[in-house]
């Protein structure tokens, strides 16, 4: 693709999670609960944007990741820190984009079908509390347009919930 239609599909993608904060608004109402909003969260993700099979949450506990909300096939109920993208995510506090998850270290993955993922984590109150993953059959299918579009997401999500209860927080 040449430079312009390079610039329209990053438009195109920059206007679709524009779309998907407006929903995200909209369906979360004043709605604070954590694991509701998570799973509203998801949903929207998941059926949203294109080219993906999974999209969910792992909620910390005791220092490792646990399964929360999510659509898609069944996925690893416990992750490690350190361990896969999530739980690098997890430890390093960042995102995490991965274009190909069978040359990852640590990979973590239970459908076989997912090629690329990226993991946004999610800070409350100076806390690590979860992470968010989305998972894709396309190659390379995450960049930068992606990070900043969930980013913002994760950012509204944020600013939309209570922080989950103790029992959930890693730290």
């Amino acid at each position: 693709m040449n430079d312009t239609g390079d610039r329209a599909a990053s438009t195109t993608r920059r206007n679709a999670y524009r779309r998907l904060l407006i929903e995200l608004d909209e369906v979360l109402g004043e709605e604070r609960d954590f694991i509701a909003n998570a799973a509203v969260t998801c949903s929207i993700a998941f059926h949203g944007l294109p080219y993906l099979n999974w999209a969910g949450f792992y909620l910390c506990r005791q220092g490792e990741l646990l399964l929360g909300p999510f659509q898609g096939r069944p996925a690893k109920i416990r992750i490690p820190f350190g361990n896969g993208a999530c739980g690098k995510a997890a430890l390093e506090k960042r995102t995490i984009v991965v274009e190909d998850v069978h040359r990852f270290p640590g990979l973590v993955s239970w459908d076989p079908g997912s090629t690329s993922e990226i993991v946004v984590p999610i800070i409350q109150g100076n806390k690590l509390v979860a992470v968010f993953e989305l998972d894709s059959p396309v190659p390379s299918r995450f960049d930068e347009v992606d990070k900043q579009g969930l980013e913002a997401l994760i950012e509204e999500f944020i600013r939309r919930t209570e922080p989950p209860g103790a029992t959930v927080q890693c730290e």
